[in-house]
């Protein structure tokens, strides 16, 4: 192989984190079997694999191209591999030229769909199937499927202990387990399954999102403080060049422009500049504001301490201030926090070992404006996280289940209401960090993906 393949691998290694690592171990169980597969610990090591087995090749990159479909890394598929969501689920319809199988798909599917207190109650349950030392606190959903095989308890033509499971679990998952020992050897028919477990029901006439680009998205990012004990380091990677928000908006088509450690009067300005603009050609507007905040102010910290009101900031934008954009959706995400409070945790498994920061906001109740919404970091009183090495983990959150969930055409407050359930999940040094959104939209926002033909 060329120097050239090579390079790409390692490209798509690099941008792969230990659980879709082992999702795509999972998804290529008929291929490379369990036993070959425990020493893998680096996305190239299992690369290195596939291409030992010839399922990689510099002529033949379909298998790779699925897998990553699979997983939902689309934008690896689309900026690496020059593929597309529409492509490839044209291809996978071809009779033969899906390689994971239909059962490996639907477990694959139900273990996105567990959270991590419903896979506490799948170990209690498989108490008597399995040894106890199988049923340890950190075993995922898919270790306890890989289990559930090893044991001759499940396998592609016996479901019934996981549909039982289910049953008990999560009832409105069990019916899909039923409908694969019916379809299974219909890919069709199991995409169908797919889509009716991964996407919600969308209502009719969404918002129109058919101008490219869609409009603009604001980042106005303070890093700066005159103490510089309160620099918010790690803030580049929420909105850096190349880094979440400016990398995921720009994926979606959007004009992104950052602005920098801006002055209170500044900041108004700016926003009242892209108000007054003539957005007749554009289907939304997107401002994110990245700062250190106060309870019961409702203010973002400029570089000096002096004030810009967020009521202020999003008033440019009613109907009246803004009528280019009435009728059309205005988006606003704030990463700070409200207040000094960490909320309380249950035991749960530790997020990060990294270094945390706070940051301070608060947020009163949103006026009635109509296509508005506001998503905070967290709830009233209480502070937010940000991992200096990494950036801050509303922001990380949010651009990661964007660029999962768009690709399926999902609308953005279920997406959001998915942020808050990862963000419930996670543990920041014995605290936790629940997002609120605020909104006044009046249909589904579905954001398109591009493909290679628009």
């Amino acid at each position: 192989m060329s120097a050239d393949i090579y390079k790409l691998l390692f490209f798509i290694s690099e941008e792969l984190d230990s659980e879709t690592l082992m999702a795509l171990k999972f998804l290529s169980l008929e291929y490379i079997p369990l036993k070959n597969q425990e020493d893998i610990q680096d996305p190239k090591d299992f690369f290195q694999k596939l291409q030992n087995k010839g399922l990689i090749e510099e002529e033949d990159l379909s298998f790779l191209k699925e897998l990553l479909f699979r997983v939902n890394r689309i934008d690896l598929l689309t900026g690496k591999l020059s593929s597309s969501r529409d492509e490839m689920e044209r291809e996978l319809q071809i009779p033969n030229k899906a390689k994971v199988s239909p059962y490996r798909q639907l477990l694959y599917r139900i273990s996105e769909e567990i959270t991590s207190e419903e896979v506490a109650s799948v170990r209690f349950l498989l108490q008597k199937e399995l040894p106890k030392k199988k049923l340890q606190d950190n075993a995922t959903i898919l270790k306890l499927f890989i289990e559930m095989e090893k044991a001759g308890i499940m396998n592609e033509t016996k479901l019934k202990v996981l549909k039982s499971i289910l049953r008990d679990v999560r009832p409105d998952l069990s019916h899909f387990s039923f409908g694969y020992l019916k379809t299974h050897s219909s890919l069709c028919c199991f995409c169908d399954l797919v889509i009716m477990l991964c996407t919600s029901l969308q209502l009719e006439n969404p918002y129109t999102m058919d101008n490219n680009p869609h409009g603009y998205c604001v980042i106005l990012n303070n890093s700066d403080f005159k103490n510089p004990d309160e620099t918010r380091r790690g803030t580049d990677k929420d909105a850096g060049k190349y880094f979440a928000l400016k990398r995921v908006f720009e994926w979606l088509q959007f004009e992104t422009i950052e602005h920098r450690n801006l002055e209170a009067e500044e900041i108004c300005n700016t926003i009242k500049k892209y108000s007054n603009m003539d957005h007749s050609n554009m289907d939304c507007f997107i401002c994110c504001l990245l700062s250190h905040g106060e309870k019961g102010k409702y203010i973002i910290k400029s570089s000096s301490y002096n004030s810009a009101a967020i009521k202020d900031l999003v008033s440019c934008f009613t109907g009246s201030e803004c009528p280019s954009l009435a009728g059309k959706p205005k988006l606003f995400f704030i990463q700070a926090c409200q207040g000094k409070r960490g909320q309380k945790s249950i035991p749960v498994k530790e997020d990060s070992s990294r270094q945390l920061e706070t940051d301070a906001l608060p947020l009163p109740s949103i006026p009635d404006w109509a296509d508005i919404l506001i998503g905070m970091a967290t709830v009233e009183d209480f502070e937010c996280y940000r991992y200096i090495e990494k950036g801050s983990a509303f922001i990380q959150c949010l651009c990661k289940e964007i660029e999962s969930f768009c690709p399926r055409y999902v609308d953005l407050l279920t997406i959001l209401t998915q942020v808050n359930k990862k963000m419930g999940e996670k543990e920041f040094n014995g605290k936790k960090q629940m997002p609120e959104i605020k909104s006044t939209l009046r249909r589904k926002l579905i954001f398109q993906v591009p493909t290679l033909d628009n």
